[in-house]
């Protein structure tokens, strides 16, 4: 089976023994896909916020830019979960790489434009582009994966993460080092550049996924208890993120002294025991499902808690050190990818137990609602992460983000808790 338009997966393909070659393709692509798309997307975090603030952009505008991008994403990730099968799950795959290959560059530009109203409405607009560019992309490359390995979810998600986490690793220290080497330009030029490239070998690559429309819809997919608990705690895990995004590197700055360059090394304390942690539970998630429910919630208060030592929060009375956020920042990565990694089959479980039909349009709706939740807490996580830590400090508001994952994490352990006691009754 040769890796073009004619590959045709249908809803039919099962589970093999050994991986053929399209699943390889798949991997190969969807990999690319998350690589590509998460080293432009994280480039910002070391040097956009400091360059911002240079071109008349307060912390809370900061945030919103932030913000936006996450918004956007949330209205394409449910627009392209809803109409995947009828747009197609390669076109709409490599379409949003094209698109956001080309945001990224064009970002680049912005540095020429006037300071105050019009830099901060120009970043609006290429950036809201840009996330359904990503939106397209990462909701069909969800969607196949899921499809082409249906009995392993979780652990083509852990493997498929480890590029997601190569990504995030070298984009904020590339983008820093880049950045003060060569200006504002650069970083987007060259990776913007690196993405476009991506789209013949992804047209070369992916196979193409025949598939039969569902009835079934992301609201009566909401109605489920357990997936609207498990939507709050990904939504409390990114909003984690997204706060970081916009507060860590002005906070390292002014706390530690540190340069752009450094600053992008901080992110690694994230996305590294992320990325590599995520194909151990991801394997362990598929192995033994009873543990989901347990990697959910040892994951989510273990990242909460986390938080309120990143500052660390004032009422601890500790003081603040670099090696103490270095560690902490390292502890939320691994409590990242415990909890994540068992989200999407639980999700995918879900739906089955409701009677969702088993194929491309219920994983299009699955991939699309994970990617919308995921997006919300990255909207609201630069947002008010800025506002917090304009009206308060830096130390306040992680501990009041560091509040909402353990609560979004307590209240999925109540409702396990209750589901055990029902099927016991």
């Amino acid at each position: 089976m040769e890796p073009t338009e004619n590959t045709v997966l249908t809803e039919h393909d099962g589970p093999t023994r050994s991986m053929s070659r399209t699943q390889i393709f798949t991997l190969i692509s969807v990999a690319s896909v998350n690589f590509g798309s998460m080293i432009c997307y994280s480039i910002l975090g070391p040097f956009f916020p400091n360059e911002a603030v240079n071109k008349g952009a307060s912390q809370t505008a900061i945030g919103l830019i932030f913000s936006c991008y996450a918004f956007s994403n949330i209205i394409g990730a449910l627009l392209m979960g809803t109409y995947i099968v009828q747009i197609g799950a390669k076109f709409m795959l490599v379409s949003g790489l094209f698109v956001s290959g080309g945001c990224t560059i064009m970002f680049g530009f912005l540095d020429r434009a006037p300071s105050g109203t019009v830099f901060i409405a120009l970043c609006f607009i290429v950036r809201s582009i840009d996330a359904i560019g990503f939106a397209a992309a990462a909701t069909s490359s969800i969607a196949l994966a899921s499809k082409v390995f249906p009995n392993n979810v979780a652990t083509v998600l852990g493997s498929l993460e480890m590029f997601t986490g190569l990504g995030l690793i070298l984009g904020p220290p590339l983008g820093g080092w880049l950045y003060q080497a060569y200006g504002y330009e650069l970083p987007f030029l060259v990776l913007g550049c690196i993405l476009l490239l991506m789209v013949p070998f992804n047209i070369i690559v992916m196979p193409s996924c025949a598939a039969e429309p569902s009835e079934n819809s992301f609201l009566q997919l909401l109605k489920v208890p357990k997936v609207l608990l498990i939507c709050f705690f990904m939504f409390g895990l990114s909003s984690g993120l997204g706060f970081l995004d916009t507060t860590l590197s002005l906070y390292a700055i002014e706390k530690f002294g540190l340069t752009p360059g450094y600053v992008g090394l901080l992110f690694l304390g994230v996305s590294l025991p992320y990325g590599l942690s995520s194909p151990v539970f991801g394997f362990f998630a598929d192995k033994y499902p009873t543990s989901r429910r347990w990697f959910l919630i040892l994951g989510g208060l273990l990242s909460g808690l986390c938080f309120c030592f990143v500052g660390p929060a004032p009422f601890l009375h500790i003081t603040s050190q670099l090696w103490l956020l270095i560690f902490m920042l390292c502890v939320i990565g691994f409590g990242l990818g415990l909890s994540l990694m068992p989200s999407l089959p639980e999700i995918i479980a879900a739906a089955h137990e409701q009677g969702f039909e088993d194929g491309l349009s219920t994983l299009g709706m699955v991939s699309g609602l994970f990617g919308a939740c995921w997006s919300m807490g990255m909207f609201y996580g630069p947002m008010m992460g800025g506002v917090l830590t304009q009206h308060l400090t830096f130390e306040w508001a992680a501990t009041i983000q560091g509040g909402l994952s353990v609560l979004a994490a307590t209240l999925l352990g109540l409702y396990y808790q209750y589901e055990h006691l029902k099927k016991r009754r």
